[in-house]
């Protein structure tokens, strides 16, 4: 679909109208895009490949044996601390995040050690050290000016570059910026319901981040919107494809993508309208390498190249799908599947106002629990709402 046409079909001015009252919110980007400060935002896939490169080839990791690391603390810097570890005389300093995770490896609480003076802290430290009973632990160093200790691990921890992750999403999206058809998301304006795809790539805009300890990307098809029914208005009810994934080459969290299908993407990076939600994590285990290599890099490229048509039919299909015609069918059928009273009531009255009608088909009904799952103030229980929700969905497709 061409979003520069004004026609019937939608488009308007170079976007087009959504129904962000459907579907899931997810705020997993904007928690990110809050957490970021400006040196973690880069403005293009290639400027992200750059950085995290970079830093990977200044590094190297090796496998040494707990008991000979020596830690070092002068009496006249007591806020200085520094390891030297076996087979070299260089002085490494650890960051803040991998002197946490050296001292969890040793059982030794950082978030204390962090509040002696560093000749005591050393002291407890290299104890740890010598009685630590893995023996073994695997370090990542960098040596930029100085060398610093990026991450400490046990010793079959598997190591997944973030420039690996980025460079698998450059395969399937170039340089992130419309280069291909994926890209930094638009913004949704609120005051319109109009989706706008068209947004520039700013510090403010973009959705492409890293930081020491990880590298988080979000990327979307939204110049391509897809048709896949029509909402109460007779309009088309339009969706395009996005995508996030995350790594942390230090340890910090896992490797994964997720995938799905979505209606606007807001000013905050909030997710609107989410359905067919998918997702893939690994561990940094002994074999996430070849995990990583067989299954997120594949995953990436054929959610890419898919056809949106299976989503399409599920959703037809859905919409087809009459299971109730009168309020006694309503109710049995909700309370069948484990919502309470109240929760059923709230689930009707919610299709009822957005849709002009009771709800009849599962497509009505996973969208009245999506909704009332949305007003879930504790996550836990919206996400087993919205895991009903999708199994009805399942069920169907």
């Amino acid at each position: 679909m061409n979003t520069e046409i004004i026609d019937a079909g939608g488009v308007i001015s170079g976007g087009y109208k959504v129904d962000v009252s459907r579907g899931e919110h997810v705020d997993r980007v904007s928690s990110e895009w809050f957490a970021r400060p400006d040196d973690e935002r880069f403005l293009s896939l290639d400027d992200l490949f750059a950085s995290v490169k970079g830093r990977a080839e200044l590094s190297r990791t090796r496998t040494v044996d707990s008991a000979a690391i020596r830690v070092e603390a002068h009496r006249d810097d007591p806020e200085k601390l520094s390891l030297v570890l076996p087979g070299t005389d260089e002085i490494i300093a650890p960051t803040h995040w991998s002197f946490g995770q050296l001292s969890s490896l040793v059982g030794a609480p950082a978030a204390y050690l962090r509040q002696l003076p560093a000749p005591l802290a050393g002291i407890n430290l290299q104890y740890g050290l010598t009685n630590h009973r893995a023996e073994q632990i695997k370090t990542m160093e960098v040596a930029d000016g100085r060398t610093e200790l990026r991450a400490v691990t046990g010793p079959d921890y598997g190591r997944i570059y973030d420039h690996e992750l980025v460079s698998a999403v450059q395969r399937i999206a170039g340089n992130g910026t419309g280069d291909t058809r994926w890209k930094v998301p638009g913004v949704l304006d609120w005051s319109t319901g109009i989706y706008n795809p068209r947004v520039d790539v700013t510090k403010e805009t973009t959705t492409l981040y890293a930081s020491d300890r990880d590298v988080f990307l979000f990327l979307v098809d939204d110049l391509n919107p897809i048709e896949a029914g029509l909402l109460p208005d007779g309009s088309p009810d339009l969706y395009f494809r996005g995508f996030y994934c995350w790594n942390s080459e230090v340890g910090a969290k896992t490797l994964g993508i997720a995938s799905f299908y979505l209606r606007a993407v807001c000013q905050n990076r909030n997710l609107w309208g989410v359905e067919d939600f998918q997702e893939i994590t690994i561990r940094h285990s002994k074999y996430a390498a070849s995990r990583f290599a067989h299954e997120v890099a594949p995953a990436l490229s054929r959610f890419a190249e898919s056809s949106p048509a299976p989503f399409i039919d599920g959703i037809r299909a859905a919409r087809e799908k009459i299971v109730a015609r009168s309020d006694e069918d309503r109710q049995d059928f909700l309370r069948k599947r484990g919502f309470s009273k109240a929760e059923t009531g709230r689930i009707v009255e919610t299709v009822l106002a957005e849709e002009g009608r009771p709800p009849e088909s599962v497509f009505d009904f996973v969208q009245g629990i999506t909704a009332v799952a949305r007003s879930k103030p504790q996550q836990d229980a919206r996400l087993v709402m919205e895991g009903k929700a999708k199994a009805l969905l399942e069920k169907v497709v």
